[in-house]
């Protein structure tokens, strides 16, 4: 985010450009807008303002950018999908290729493959809140450790009063959205869950694999609340999920990694499912929690997550860090 200064002053000049733009292409019946979907009503991004990019990373090759959509903020996470192995023949025989550079045995290129090919997985967040916001903004982390009592006196209070809204998770359960992306489910109320892809993977290749099992139970917030009463819910939802996916994209549980979240990024338990060799955000040592050694602690202790020293990340504008400096724990 070098010079974001800079780059939120020629965003404010570049919007008032892009909107004249458009609207003259709006009002053009010779321009190519119908074929190109830009129109509002087909492009559901038609009037976005960009007000600053508030995170980039050349490396993971995505964008988190702030501004306004229909009056109302919005947040928009531009990533570019993998290249997949089934579309290199269309690739290397259907893409135009500008020479940059040839030295000997090396040549370099800029390569433009069919459209449907270059495509950028788009997320919107609409309206966006300024937890949203803050969200995506990159900023200084620190690492916290939180004892038990900790939990029950400094993060359980904050989160009691923050009151984070998981009504999109119920939605999910209820079916009222994304019922059709369920890959599967086990209705049942105690131990059961509903398994579907993460909004992350765009389910084009596995090699990013990456699901989300929900549990049905809506009195678990997170790690600190397991019990060895809740080994059959963990238990059932590490075999059915595993045998799930085997099913249906043919990844042996060897090839997965299932692990939680502490602190999790919303609270209603969660458990995460991940091709091994994908590096998902969030899946370091000191935010993620394998599901086979949570069902080995609560097997050895019933109430190990309730007495255990948890670390986690925090970053530099979040609430909970402001408690845990305001009680001197950091």
């Amino acid at each position: 985010m070098a010079e974001s200064g800079k780059r939120d002053v020629d965003f404010a000049d570049r919007n008032e450009t892009d909107a004249a733009k458009a609207k003259r292409l709006k009002n053009d019946p010779n321009s190519d807008q119908d074929n190109h979907n830009n129109s509002a009503s087909e492009n559901p991004l038609f009037g976005f303002k960009t007000t600053t990019v508030l995170r980039d990373s050349a490396r993971e090759k995505n964008m988190f950018v702030h501004g306004k959509l229909n009056d109302q903020d919005a947040v928009i996470i531009l990533e570019k999908t993998p290249i997949r192995e089934d579309t290199l023949l269309e690739i290397f025989n259907g893409s135009r290729l500008k020479l940059d550079m040839r030295n000997d045995i090396y040549s370099t290129y800029q390569l433009q493959p069919p459209a449907h090919l270059n495509e950028i997985k788009t997320t919107v967040v609409c309206p966006a809140t300024e937890k949203h916001v803050k969200k995506y903004l990159r900023q200084e982390t620190y690492l916290v450790q939180e004892t038990g009592e900790d939990y029950r006196s400094i993060t359980l209070p904050y989160i009691q009063s923050q009151s984070f809204s998981v009504q999109w998770v119920y939605n999910i359960l209820e079916k009222k959205a994304e019922a059709e992306r369920i890959v599967y489910e086990d209705p049942d109320q105690d131990v059961g869950f509903v398994l579907l892809p993460d909004f992350k993977w765009d389910q084009k290749q596995l090699d990013d694999l990456h699901l989300i099992a929900i549990v049905h139970r809506r009195d678990i917030k997170s790690l600190r609340d397991l019990t060895a009463l809740h080994l059959p819910s963990l238990t059932n939802i590490r075999k059915l999920g595993e045998e799930s996916i085997l099913k249906r994209y043919g990844v042996a549980a060897s090839k997965l990694k299932v692990y939680l979240h502490y602190q999790p990024s919303y609270y209603h338990l969660h458990i995460h499912f991940n091709a091994l060799s994908y590096e998902a955000p969030g899946c370091g040592v000191e935010h993620a929690h394998l599901l086979s050694d949570v069902i080995q602690n609560l097997q050895a202790d019933s109430q190990y997550y309730h007495s255990r020293s948890l670390s986690f990340p925090l970053r530099a504008d979040e609430g909970l860090l402001s408690k845990f400096k305001d009680a001197g724990k950091l």
